[in-house]
């Protein structure tokens, strides 16, 4: 893989720490993360104190930093993995990196240690061709190129603005996927990297991700918020839903997104039937999600994803809505985020 021409100091990795000890993940990822900026974002309900290594540059944000920067009084929460976001609101790095904490850092087949922040800087600052699909999927790698018929006024690509990487050994299945395949685990070192085409919708998650912070940070937001046994609760079509928002912004200001490489290793963890209980509702929500994201076409004044998630907003609480309230009140928290956003791009974080 070639080196990508990006400074250290232009990278920010956010870690949203639902594990008090992170010595071992820490220490698993020291290689690569000893060389930049680390956000970590502890969970706000996890009430152990964090235990994390010397030997790196990090900021440690909690409950009370999300309260000062955010309000207390937010219908945005950042429970859970839904930590993760504050990173990437408070981060002032043009590219952000976000990786789980229960991943450590992959082998490819032949054995050799997966860098993923170079993988993903790499995807980052290297064309994307959402219009046409290559057969040999990214053709800016050494030993590709353009397959024969591939419009040479497309060749250019068009800049990336998202990197999905996947994961070894568990999969990011579902709930009612894991309770049939309970073994069933990951293996298959794929050495590809492909650009999601254009109006394709993709399932995004959020365990290995990186994206231009200038271009979508706004973009990538916790607003969907799912009712379960009598409280609100943050699930994990949390980040679907945020990745098909991002998805038609990246469409809409002709951006691509990536998937693929690079790779983690991601740990056994969870129960199946505990998940399913949490899962079902956005399961079956899917199936009205998926073609609404394919029709939304946003307006030609819509020029920025701050524009763009406020234009989206308007059309999911008009065609959305009326269906369920829980899509008034995503609607909603989008156009809350985009205030915080732009208010804490005017301030800062305090670290």
């Amino acid at each position: 893989m070639a080196q990508a021409s990006v400074k250290e100091n232009e990278v920010d990795i956010v870690i949203g720490a639902i594990h008090p000890d992170l010595t071992s993940f820490m220490n698993e990822w020291r290689s690569v993360f000893s060389r930049f900026h680390l956000i970590i974002v502890k969970d706000p309900d996890l009430k152990e104190e964090l235990k994390i290594p010397d030997g790196f540059d990090v900021d440690v944000y909690t409950k009370s930093d999300i309260d000062r920067v955010v309000g207390s009084s937010s219908s945005i929460s950042f429970s859970g993995y839904s930590c993760r976001y504050f990173g990437f609101l408070v981060s002032r790095k043009k590219y952000v990196i976000s990786i789980d904490d229960d991943c450590v850092p992959a082998q490819d087949s032949t054995g050799n240690f997966v860098d993923a922040v170079a993988q993903h800087i790499f995807n980052l600052t290297t064309p994307a061709t959402p219009f046409f699909f290559n057969t040999l999927y990214d053709p800016y790698r050494k030993g590709a190129d353009f397959v024969r018929g591939y419009p040479f006024s497309l060749r250019s690509g068009v800049a990336c603005a998202l990197s999905c990487g996947l994961w070894l050994n568990l999969a990011d299945y579902d709930a009612p996927t894991q309770a049939l395949k309970p073994g069933e685990r990951n293996a298959r070192y794929v050495d590809a990297v492909l650009t999601i085409p254009t109006r394709a919708m993709m399932p995004m998650s959020g365990i290995n991700i990186a994206f231009d912070r200038e271009a979508v940070g706004p973009a990538l937001f916790p607003a969907l918020r799912l009712a379960a046994e009598g409280k609100f609760r943050w699930e994990t079509i949390e980040d679907i839903w945020c990745g098909m928002c991002v998805k038609v912004v990246c469409d809409h200001l002709c951006l691509g997104v990536k998937s693929g490489l690079p790779y983690v290793w991601r740990k056994d963890r969870g129960d199946a039937v505990e998940s399913l209980k949490k899962e079902w509702e956005g399961v079956k929500l899917m199936e009205h999600l998926v073609p609404f994201f394919q029709s939304v076409r946003l307006p030609r004044t819509a020029t920025t994803a701050e524009d763009c998630v406020v234009e989206m907003a308007g059309t999911v609480k008009q065609q959305l809505g009326p269906t369920d309230p829980v899509f008034t009140r995503a609607a909603e928290a989008m156009v809350e985020w985009i205030r915080i956003w732009k208010a804490v791009g005017l301030g800062s974080p305090g670290k």
